[in-house]
């Protein structure tokens, strides 16, 4: 499994919203930060998109989505001078999911919000607040089908539509990181910034297929091709802070998941991620997840 696949596996949604507007004429919508990941779709004409604390507006188009990774306000409109009204306002009286604002609606956009059940820092901390991509590009190709698709579920509304309506979120999810992982912005950092850098994927692969071998520094930079200096240096400038520390927060990554999945001992979940002792693989937790194994383990689920 590729390290994408596996990070997104290990975040198992709490819950998942999905919903649409549709508006007409001079239209403004205030809506509140969200609750886990939040993206949109436009799927007709055209808004202003406006984030709390980031940049100046963006005019989105018909195929074009944002993915909004931090708890920001934000706003919609079809106007900048138009005078907002309060989401809830609108939302309120939605039918079958489906918002009204306006008059003679010539706008349709459609989202979803997801939240997590467990620690979702490893993928989320490597996005930027607000992460547009563009429906132009013909990579989006499988974006718009996804798209189009989901907007006939939630208008049509036929037998299984909620299921559909569900995977068809997941996927559009998945598509868009894929798109910003692949777009490679100059400067980015984080995880998927550095799993579209050739120099540094083929560690992060290595990593995800063994993460209890006792990886070196010299290990990974071998599976690069480059040297230890220059890849050490590379990988820390990419993601944001050293292999070695990577593969601790994969590790515990993968040990909050077995805590809370399964019935395994804390000793043999220790032991599975190549910890020699139980203090060892305590100490380690405790200082990336902030509380002991087993404490995380009897700490009530969020709701």
């Amino acid at each position: 499994m590729d390290p994408l696949s596996d990070v997104l596996s290990l975040l198992e949604t709490r819950n998942s919203y999905f919903g649409g507007l549709k508006a007409g004429g001079a239209w403004a919508i205030d809506c509140p930060p969200p609750d886990g990941v939040k993206f949109n779709a436009v799927v007709e004409g055209s808004c202003w998109l406006t984030v709390d604390g980031v940049g100046k507006p963006v005019q989105l188009h018909a195929g074009d989505c944002f993915l909004l990774a931090e708890p920001r306000a934000f706003s919609l409109a079809s106007d900048l001078s138009v005078k907002p009204v309060a989401a809830e306002d609108v939302y309120r009286f939605a039918e079958r999911g489906i918002a009204h604002c306006g008059e003679s609606p010539d706008f349709f956009l459609i989202g979803g919000r997801f939240s997590f059940e467990d620690d979702a820092k490893l993928l989320l901390g490597s996005l930027p607040p607000v992460a547009v991509v563009s429906g132009d590009s013909e990579q989006a190709a499988v974006l718009r089908w996804a798209l189009q698709r989901l907007a006939h579920e939630l208008d049509v509304q036929s037998p299984g539509a909620s299921l559909m309506v569900r995977h068809l979120g997941h996927m559009m999810l998945v598509e868009m990181l894929r798109l910003y992982a692949g777009g490679r912005e100059r400067g980015a950092i984080g995880w998927l910034a550095a799993f579209a850098d050739t120099r540094i994927s083929a560690a992060l692969e290595a990593i995800h297929a063994e993460p209890a071998r006792r990886w070196t520094v010299d290990d990974l930079a071998a599976r690069c091709n480059v040297s230890r200096s220059t890849f050490a240096l590379h990988f820390k400038r990419r993601v944001g802070f050293g292999p070695l520390e990577y593969v601790l927060r994969w590790r515990m990554q993968l040990a909050t998941r077995e805590l809370r999945r399964s019935n395994a001992s804390v000793s043999a979940i220790a032991q599975a991620l190549g910890y020699d002792s139980d203090s060892a693989f305590s100490h380690a937790f405790k200082r990336a997840v902030g509380c002991s194994p087993r404490d995380y383990r009897t700490e009530p689920w969020p709701t």
